[in-house]
């Protein structure tokens, strides 16, 4: 049997992003041309403060932010970690999550890891999102 995730109701979901105000995304790159770019752009622009991880782009700006090598190094608080990573990444990613104070731990559309999800349950972190984009949530939201 194929492991499907099973999301918070819509409701919820609207909740996060609502309460949220600071979003950290795992694996924003300065290419223009990625749906990552183009998602976190648009979040930027709807009044979301953007920080974006990337450890090869450490240092430098994208979107205007300064660029941090891991979760961990981000030295404000970030309640939804996005993640634009491939899914054998998501467990990785969720065990830096669970290091940190952040809220949410959000997989856009196509990622999902049952390891992942049972990292963040075994440490009691269960806002939890995943196969969902957060721009299309966040614009759901918007036209409600």
């Amino acid at each position: 049997m194929t492991y499907q995730f099973q999301n918070p109701s819509q409701e919820v979901i609207f909740d996060y992003l609502k309460e949220a105000k600071t979003i950290a995304v795992v694996g924003l790159s300065a290419r223009e041309e990625t749906a990552a770019y183009e998602v976190s752009q648009l979040m930027q622009r709807a009044g979301y403060k953007i920080i974006p991880v990337n450890p090869r782009a450490a240092g430098s700006t994208i979107l205007g932010e300064k660029v941090y090598a891991s979760l961990q190094d981000i030295p404000e608080p970030v309640d939804i970690v996005d993640v634009f990573r491939r899914s054998e990444f998501l467990a990785d990613v969720a065990r830096d999550f669970i290091e940190t104070d952040a809220r949410v731990f959000w997989a856009q559309l196509g990622l999902e890891s049952e390891e992942a999800e049972n990292i963040l349950r075994a440490a009691g972190r269960n806002d939890i999102v995943m196969n969902r984009c957060i721009k299309i949530e966040y614009q759901k939201l918007a036209n409600q």
